[in-house]
Order: C-alpha cells, then sequence, then structure tokens
C-alpha cells in the first residue's frame, strides 16, 4: 500500500513538474525565441506574462467547474492538452502561433495542480498529508526553478525546437504513467461550489491574495529576466547564462529546506522578513551586476530566496482558508500567475514594497492580540 502510494505521488508530482516546466522553462529561451522570430525580449515576454495572465482567470474556476469528474480522466485531458501545445510549438512557424500554443493549454493548469495536490493528500492518512502535499508541491518548486536553466541549456546546446520537444517529452511521461500506473479516481465527497466560495466573504483571503500577487511580481519582475540580464549586463555569453541558470535552479532544492524549517519554526515573521531578505538580493545584483563569479553566488542566494518566496505564497493563501484546501490552491494559482503577469510587464521593486503592506496589515489585523479584543467586543 504504502509502495503504491508513493508510486501515485511520484506519478502526479511529474506531472506538475512538467506543466510547471513547460510554463517557467519558456524564460530560459527568451532571448533565442525573440532573435528566431525577429521580435523584441519584451514581446517575447508574452509568452511568460499571458500564460500567466490564462492561469490566473482560470485558477480560481476551472477547478470547481472540474471538481466532480473522475480525477484520472481530468488529469490524463490536461496533459494530454499540454502535450498537443507543445508538439504545436516545435514546428511553431511564427510568434503569434507559438502564443496561442502556449495559453490554451494555460487554461487548464490549474486543474491538474489543484487535483495533484488533493489526490496526494488523499491518498495517505490525515497526519501524513502535508509530507505528501509537499512532496507535489516541489514539483511545482522545481518546474519553476529548474525549467529555465534546463531548456536555456538545451536551446543553446542543440537548437529552439529540442527546448520544445524536451517539454513535450516530460509531459508525455507524466500522460503514459497515469494512464498505466493510477487507478481510477472517481469523486467520492464533493464539496459543494458554495461551500468553497464562502471563503472569499474572509478579509483575512483578500490580505493575503494581495500579498502573495505582489510577493510574485516580486520575484518573477526580476528572474524572468535574468538570462537577459546575465547576457547584457554581466556580458557573458550563452552557455555560461545556462550554468548561472542551472545554479539558480539547483537553489531551489536549499529553498524548499529552508522554507520548510521557517515555516514550523516561526510562520509569521518568516513571512514578514522575506520582502527585506529579496529586497536585499535585488541591491546586490544591482550592485554586482557586472561582475561574474559575484554574480553565481547572487544567483545561488536568489534561487534560494524565490523556492522560499513560492512556498510562503502557497502557505500563506492555503493557511488562511483550510477548510477549503483545494480551492485555496486554486486560488494560490491564480493569485501567483497574476503576479507573475504583473511582474513581467511592470517590474519589481514597486510590488516588492506592496507585498510588504499586505503583509504586515494581515499580520497586524489578525494578530492573536487583536483577535482577542475583536471577540471581547463582539461578546
Amino acid at each position: 500500500m504504502a509502495k503504491r502510494n508513493n508510486l501515485l505521488i511520484l506519478i502526479l508530482t511529474i506531472g506538475v513538474f512538467g506543466i510547471l516546466n513547460t510554463e517557467m522553462g519558456i524564460v530560459g529561451i527568451l532571448p533565442l525565441i525573440a532573435d528566431h522570430f525577429h521580435i523584441s525580449i519584451s514581446k517575447a515576454g508574452l509568452l511568460v506574462s499571458l500564460f500567466a495572465l490564462a492561469v490566473a482567470i482560470s485558477g480560481p474556476t476551472m477547478p470547481l467547474l472540474f471538481s466532480g469528474i473522475n480525477r484520472k480522466k481530468v488529469m490524463l485531458l490536461v496533459l494530454g492538452v499540454f502535450v498537443l501545445g507543445n508538439i504545436v510549438s516545435i514546428f511553431a512557424s511564427n510568434f503569434t502561433i507559438l502564443l496561442i500554443a502556449r495559453v490554451i493549454p494555460a487554461f487548464l493548469h490549474p486543474v491538474y495542480v489543484s487535483i495533484a495536490l488533493t489526490a496526494a493528500a488523499a491518498s495517505v492518512s490525515k497526519e501524513e498529508a502535508p509530507k505528501a502535499t509537499s512532496k507535489v508541491f516541489m514539483g511545482v518548486t522545481g518546474g519553476m526553478v529548474l525549467g529555465a536553466p534546463v531548456s536555456s541549456f538545451i536551446a543553446n546546446t542543440t537548437s529552439l525546437e529540442m527546448a520544445f520537444v524536451f517539454f513535450t517529452i516530460v509531459n508525455a511521461i507524466a500522460f503514459i504513467a497515469i494512464l498505466l500506473f493510477v487507478p481510477s479516481m472517481p469523486v467520492k465527497e464533493r464539496l459543494s461550489y458554495g461551500s468553497q466560495l464562502s471563503i472569499l466573504k474572509k478579509p483575512i483571503i483578500w490580505l493575503s491574495i494581495a500579498a502573495v500577487i505582489f510577493i510574485n511580481a516580486a520575484m518573477y519582475g526580476v528572474s524572468s529576466y535574468l538570462a537577459e540580464y546575465l547576457g547584457t549586463i554581466t556580458n557573458i555569453p550563452g552557455k555560461t547564462i545556462s550554468l548561472m541558470l542551472f545554479i539558480f535552479g539547483g537553489a531551489s532544492i536549499i529553498g524548499n529546506i529552508v522554507a520548510g524549517k521557517l515555516l514550523i519554526k516561526n510562520a509569521i515573521k518568516s513571512v514578514a522578513s522575506f520582502p527585506f531578505v529579496l529586497g536585499a538580493v535585488y541591491i546586490l545584483l544591482f550592485l554586482m551586476g557586472q561582475f561574474t563569479v559575484p554574480m553565481a553566488l547572487i544567483v545561488l542566494i536568489f534561487g534560494i530566496a524565490v523556492a522560499i518566496g513560492n512556498n510562503i505564497s502557497q502557505y500563506w493563501i492555503t493557511s488562511a482558508a483550510p477548510e477549503a484546501p483545494e480551492f485555496s490552491n486554486g486560488l494560490f494559482l491564480a493569485s501567483g500567475n497574476l503576479g507573475v503577469t504583473t511582474g513581467t510587464s511592470v517590474g519589481g521593486l514597486l510590488f516588492l514594497i506592496l507585498s510588504l503592506v499586505f503583509i504586515l496589515m494581515r499580520n497586524y489585523e489578525y494578530s492573536p492580540l487583536n483577535v482577542n479584543k475583536a471577540q471581547k467586543k463582539t461578546a
């Protein structure tokens, strides 16, 4: 039984990695895409921002719409669409076709991730559920931070098309594994739409959503253009950029371990400190951007910080609505990707400040002292 559960969680995680790898892997090859289609780097950035916008739009709604359907069938549908979209991307003759091939699958992105988190938790005892979902979330973080260096390495070593072949293969492996090894997963107990939507009446949810949007805008407003920054400011060649992005991605392992310990030890303090830590990293990026060796260390620290930020974002929303885990995970995905869209379009510094403001607002309004005062007044 334990081996079967471990296999299920591994397959779910591979699927999550494949989907997030498709989303964020494009970051590592934006300069190559811009050159290939003879467009500006900012226009190529639409591949990141519009994908994220589609996820932000569908995050709160699509998991609800599919919540009553057999989970195995839904996961196969989502992965099948991603495989098809990546195949079209390989042969895209112009930028518009590439953009459409990426945006259509993006609307199904939150469906798979929410189901994967829910299915992982349901496959084990209640006590083991957090451990199971954390493994699946490693796929989220892994795809977000490893996708860029892997795709950059493949594209710079072989060709741009081969990077899309890689995206296709990862999703196809997950599709075949689910088809062959995952049993039918009909929904036995389904929460009503109304009971899940009712969490939106809670002010703490909206403060959390705002904070997560700004955290992700602050992170990805900078990291989405890290490859371009390393090329133009640090002035290093393509293969060295790939190495730097591998360092950035590999740091996620450290970041996830650190994030878990920080959130267990003192979640509120850790979340409130994060904008200051990220701000310090950005100052170092600005001051040391021209120096290759110091930048390697800064990129490592940046990768750790982004992984911590991803974990913090998920915790910040799901902890505000534990009674509706699947819907709150959908809200997390929507908020995070809305932040990615905003950050890649505008920039990171302003949103770093705004994230701190909303984190402190939630901490103040929902501190134990203020909650007790409010309860006494009500009584």
